[in-house]
């Protein structure tokens, strides 16, 4: 496997493309480390029926914790609790007069949470866009999917939870299937399980179907070890 690994990575130029933002509001800080704390940001592509956002707010999963949203000059930031006092969700607030007249702008919001160790899994963030019309209406869009296959549903952003990694090779152990390589890996520059790879690169891809003896990896069992280079 040496040679292919040396050849597949010298031959291609890995330089991984920047991901657009969606057009929903989702996820724009990329995976997720099980068990880490980090900044988590959303991104919100869109109004509403050609309005302006006039207020967001998300969602918090019971088991993601220590949170502290981030001050944004999109509108004031306010929080909800239970009786315990952790938080449950984050909100921000625009006035009427800051309001933009119609669909033009790009929003992005953050928080900072520590997230569950659960690697290799998926945390939903369900989250609410209200947009304010000309005559004080609001529209409400509530992203809140968690079944990709529900299409009746907008979904909900969602972070990817990965192992904790250094720079370089990691070895893992995948502890449940993984049906789609990419959807964890996409910041990777080549994940390896014996003699198959992946690579979110196009340049990467094309020189793992061309090389000899190594196969296109696309999906993971339980309990496959894996080496990943970042």
């Amino acid at each position: 496997m040496r040679r292919s690994v040396e050849a597949i990575l010298l031959g291609a130029a890995i330089s991984l493309v920047p991901a657009m933002a969606a057009a929903h509001i989702s996820i724009t800080s990329g995976p997720g480390f099980a068990n880490g704390t980090q900044i988590i940001k959303f991104g919100v592509g869109h109004g509403c029926e050609g309005l302006d956002t006039y207020s967001v707010k998300v969602d918090i999963p019971a088991d993601v914790t220590t949170v502290r949203p981030m001050p944004s000059d999109f509108g004031k930031l306010s929080v909800q609790t239970d009786a315990t006092g952790a938080i449950t969700g984050v909100t921000w607030t625009r006035t009427a007069q800051e309001t933009l007249d119609s669909d033009v702008a790009y929003y992005e919001l953050a928080i900072r949470a520590k997230l569950p160790d659960k690697g290799f899994s998926t945390v939903y963030f369900p989250t609410h866009q209200y947009c304010l019309g000309p005559d004080g209406g609001i529209v409400v869009t509530d992203w809140i999917g968690t079944d990709p296959a529900d299409i009746t549903v907008e979904p909900a952003p969602a972070v990817k939870l990965v192992p904790a990694r250094r720079a370089g090779w990691n070895k893992f152990t995948v502890p449940v299937a993984v049906a789609d390589v990419s959807s964890f890996f996409g910041d990777a520059l080549i994940v390896w399980k014996g003699t198959a790879a992946f690579s979110p690169n196009p340049a990467t891809t094309d020189l793992i179907k061309t090389t000899n003896g190594v196969t296109v990896l696309a999906s993971l069992a339980a309990n496959d070890e894996i080496w990943v280079k970042y």
